[in-house]
């Protein structure tokens, strides 16, 4: 039996819900019935429309929010919206992260390292997540089970690096990875009932990967609502020593 039977009814919040991964989730959430609310956040108005269109016919479940994680004062305000409707949140999956946009792109080389875009990697991927972590906590602090997850990588595997490169991509992650292994340790003592781990999606057909597909086999270009799906899995069936861990979308643990 998954945590999500186990709890009636259950509060839901997607980041980064506009598209992507992060709509896949909401979408597949607000069918379920065990489900009670889906917070879904995005960070541009002109960018979630399809997200946006959903609230027309589900205004009874789902709440949108509109907030920039890299802005600590935004994540403050939307923590303080859902803490007047509702006392606890039972799963979060923070699916926001940046591989490219405009004239950011992977390096390929040391060549291209170039410091600004090194540190908007890190508040995108990295910093934005531990933020997420410390004021949902008072949400999280409850006596049901609950799970704080975020969409990392594999290419954030350090032991799993053979091929170089997208050295401001791979490092975010890593950073992720330990940012969220050690919030985990904390979360341990303070609200012991929450995981919190990171997943490893596989490549998946979005925005985020598409001009990197070329050379991906058919087999292992996910949908979107496979990822959903998959993921779910990992999720649903995590155990109470799984709280720090790195898992991959089969549910196989990943190295550090």
């Amino acid at each position: 039996m998954s945590f999500i039977d186990e709890i009636n009814p259950v509060n839901t919040l997607i980041v980064g819900a506009n598209q992507g991964i992060g709509l896949g989730f909401v979408k597949k959430l607000i069918p379920d019935e065990k489900i009670a609310k889906v917070y879904a956040t995005y960070r541009q108005k002109n960018a979630a429309e399809e997200l946006l269109s959903l609230v027309d016919k589900h205004s009874d479940k789902l709440i949108c929010l509109e907030i920039d994680i890299t802005d600590e004062l935004e994540i403050v305000e939307a923590v303080k919206t859902i803490r007047t409707q509702v006392d606890k949140l039972h799963l979060v999956v923070n699916c926001v992260g940046l591989l490219h946009e405009d004239t950011l792109q992977p390096e390929k080389s040391l060549r291209e390292i170039n410091s600004e875009n090194l540190l908007r990697y890190f508040q995108i991927n990295s910093i934005g997540a531990v933020l997420l972590a410390k004021h949902l906590l008072p949400l999280l602090r409850h006596g049901e089970r609950s799970v704080f997850a975020s969409i990392s990588a594999k290419l954030g595997s350090i032991g799993d690096n053979k091929l170089g490169g997208w050295y401001g991509y791979r490092a975010s992650k890593a950073a992720l990875n330990m940012l969220m292994r050690t919030a985990a340790i904390e979360y341990k003592r303070s609200c012991p009932k929450a995981l919190i781990v990171t997943l490893h999606p596989g490549t998946t057909d979005t925005r985020l990967s598409r001009p990197f597909q070329k050379n991906v086999p058919a087999e292992k270009l996910f949908s979107v609502e496979r990822t959903v799906t998959q993921l779910l899995a990992v999720i649903e069936q995590l155990q109470e020593g799984d709280s720090g861990q790195f898992f991959s979308w089969d549910g196989s643990r990943l190295p550090w």
